[in-house]
């Protein structure tokens, strides 16, 4: 059987206080959450193993993913945060690179002041070193920074890129968020070193989303990147605001039932692994 692979999901204690965004507020959230959390969700979908992602604009966290990664054999990857316009920052990615498990990096795109942020020439030094050392690059984005992500594309086409979230399309916005995250999607898709997730759907739709309410994004996706450059995540525990695990894998299989197995096979794992040299 091809080994499962959950391509999104995050490990945190809100004790480290490097958490800007988890506030006590965020009841469903605000607590660790560790891999005895989610073993028993793993099981019960069959997700052999999971990539880790960075959810603090931190050293300190990516350095505490990859502790948990050396004794957690089901975390096959780390995404983690690199100070990129930092002069260290490519000495930072060498020395990240030699742990086995850490296999690229995100900074936090939505969260950023200036939606320009990526296509600022001076990332340059850190991307050739994340080349070098053939490690992959999360792109946290919303439709607003698609025009900058390209420019960044195109300066960089030989760094393996991912849309995380499906680039966190507006859906509870209904017809009025839809056109500019199409069009925008399109445009990504048409660069074949950029992948996206199957991730986060669930979080920016309404409360009581269904199958029918998420089908358009996934069909939307599937028809450009096809089954060969998507990877299916859970973006679990975020996903606790406005879904569960076990519902959303469900749904995930249904949306995709029209593929082949093989084609399942790639989206559930396979693409996850080969993109992240799992």
């Amino acid at each position: 059987m091809a080994t499962r692979i959950d391509a999104h999901q995050h490990y945190w204690n809100p004790d480290r206080g490097d958490y800007g965004w988890l506030t006590p507020d965020l009841t469903a959230l605000y607590r660790t959450f560790g891999p005895a959390d989610l073993a028993p969700l793993r099981t019960a979908t069959r997700i052999d193993k999971t990539v880790v992602v960075q959810a603090a604009a931190t050293i300190g966290e990516t350095r505490y993913l990859l502790d948990l990664a050396r004794n957690e054999a089901s975390i096959a990857g780390v995404v983690g945060w690199v100070p990129l316009l930092d002069d260290d920052a490519p000495a930072l990615i060498a020395g990240l690179a030699r742990e086995p498990k850490f296999k690229g990096v995100r900074p936090m795109l939505q969260d950023l002041p200036d939606d320009n942020w990526i296509a600022n020439p001076a990332l340059a030094p850190a991307i050739e070193a994340l080349i070098t050392h053939d490690l992959a690059f999360d792109a946290l984005i919303f439709a607003r920074h698609v025009d900058a992500l390209e420019t960044f594309i195109q300066r960089f086409p030989q760094l393996r890129i991912v849309v995380d979230h499906g680039a966190k399309p507006a859906i509870r916005d209904g017809a009025a968020g839809w056109q500019p995250w199409a069009d925008g999607m399109e445009k990504l898709a048409r660069f074949p070193q950029v992948h996206c997730k199957l991730s986060g759907l669930a979080t920016e739709a309404a409360p009581g989303w269904t199958e029918g309410t998420l089908r358009p994004y996934v069909d939307h996706l599937l028809a450009h990147f096809g089954p060969t450059r998507l990877m299916w995540g859970s973006d679990w525990p975020v996903l606790n605001l406005n879904g569960d695990y076990l519902t959303w894998h469900a749904v995930a299989n249904e949306l995709l039932a029209s593929l082949s197995e093989t084609q399942c096979d790639a989206v559930f794992g396979g693409n996850a692994a080969a993109f992240y040299r799992l």
